[in-house]
């Protein structure tokens, strides 16, 4: 990593009544622990007997098993039960069994059943019972005869029917992940920590190529491909735009190229090191030309946006208490502005989901707590107009207030 992200000075961070340095390494054993006993103790507060988990990011969650990550989340072809007394057993794709004997968060590993219809054909049903029919055996083994409510993060109408004729219920169980996931504890802070230091060395890559000439998929490369090297997984998005294409916000990386004075726009959306998600934004001037005023103004509503609503979140406010205390935009930014004031994130973007609800429907209620994470976000473009500017910082809430994780200088050229 570059010298000047991997030794900034970060300072200690408390988090529940102990002091910790983020930039220490977290304990890899001790964060696993800490994951898999948030998935148990919500089965035991629910009365659910166990829960079957397909989306790779879930199973990543609760064991830490992790292989063909995004292949995983088109094609279920593996999945984890976890039983209500912390037992977990990962039904793992075939050949694979090697690559999680070594997690002590893993107590047994099975050949896994696929009933979709590239793999199974014509015998979908078949394997869906034979699927079922293990499921229920298991929990059966490990809980007793009683309990027969089975949580699922996803699961089609095959496999709730071949359950159902097993005596086996199935309940949604996304809120209980999503509501588990949503308290970090320090080590998950340390290796997000990390990610965000690995993705701010990408970031240093991307300004050192960042010039006129280059095309907008050759300087998003240059983050995937640092991404890649420092130990990070994927990346979810393609969101990075310059000149024109700024405005509005969303256009995917192209083969425009990059002008003189134009802005480049970015969202990085990446899942980083240790799995976890790094959510930061920034806009840039090309160089070869001085920022105009238009450009100064975008950039600084939505510099103060993001920064007048960090200030905002404190534990023990709800959603709505923070919608109403969010920053307003300028009228003539209303139409594209963000929906989000901000969201959760962890091993991907994750709840709570905060909503504008002054001009945006669909907004729930809810409480923030001390350990969420959050990003919290700004677009300001005006339609008809040329350019856009994204912005977005990486908070950890604390019984203080939000802590910014997220280091990453704003381009001097716009300030």
């Amino acid at each position: 990593m570059s010298q000047r992200v991997s030794e900034r000075n970060m300072p200690a961070i408390e988090l529940f009544g102990e002091a910790f340095h983020p930039a220490a390494p977290p304990d890899a054993a001790a964060l696993r622990s800490y994951r898999r006993d948030r998935v148990r103790d919500a089965l035991r507060s629910h009365d659910l007997a166990a829960v079957v988990l397909f989306n790779p990011v879930n199973i990543r969650y609760a064991c830490d098993a992790r292989n063909m990550q995004v292949y995983g989340l088109h094609n279920p072809c593996r999945y984890v039960c976890l039983t209500a007394d912390g037992h977990t057993a990962l039904f793992e794709f075939r050949n694979c069994e090697h690559l999680s004997r070594h997690l002590e968060t893993v107590d047994e590993i099975r050949p896994a059943k696929a009933w979709y219809h590239m793999a199974a054909g014509p015998r979908g049903d078949e394997s869906a019972r034979s699927f079922a029919g293990e499921i229920a055996a298991l929990v059966r083994e490990r809980m007793g005869a009683t309990p027969n409510r089975i949580a699922f993060d996803r699961l089609d109408m095959a496999g709730a029917a071949a359950l159902a004729a097993e005596g086996m219920i199935p309940v949604d169980g996304l809120a209980l992940l999503d509501f588990a996931r949503a308290i970090k504890c320090a080590d998950e802070i340390k290796a997000m920590c990390e990610a965000i230091r690995a993705c701010e060395d990408g970031l240093s890559r991307m300004q050192a190529a960042h010039r006129p000439g280059i095309t907008e998929q050759a300087l998003w490369s240059v983050l995937s491909h640092a991404n890649a090297e420092l130990g990070g997984e994927w990346m979810e998005t393609r969101l990075l735009s310059a000149g024109r294409r700024t405005n509005p916000w969303y256009n995917e990386c192209g083969d425009y190229v990059i002008q003189r004075g134009d802005l480049v726009s970015f969202d990085t959306d990446l899942v980083g090191r240790h799995g976890y998600s790094v959510d930061l934004s920034r806009s840039w001037l090309t160089e070869g030309a001085a920022a105009t005023d238009e450009q100064r103004t975008l950039h600084a509503l939505a510099h103060a946006q993001i920064h007048h609503n960090i200030d905002v979140l404190k534990p023990g406010r709800t959603f709505r208490e923070i919608a109403d205390a969010a920053y307003r935009l300028p009228e003539r930014f209303v139409p594209r502005m963000n929906r989000a004031i901000a969201h959760g994130i962890g091993l991907c973007n994750e709840y709570p989901l905060v909503v504008n609800s002054e001009y945006f429907a669909g907004a729930y209620d809810g409480v923030l707590a001390e350990g969420m994470v959050l990003c919290v976000e700004s677009y300001v473009g005006e339609p008809g107009g040329r350019d856009g500017v994204k912005l977005e910082e990486q908070v950890l809430i604390t019984a203080r207030g939000a802590v910014k994780l997220s280091a990453f200088p704003f381009d001097d050229a716009l300030l």
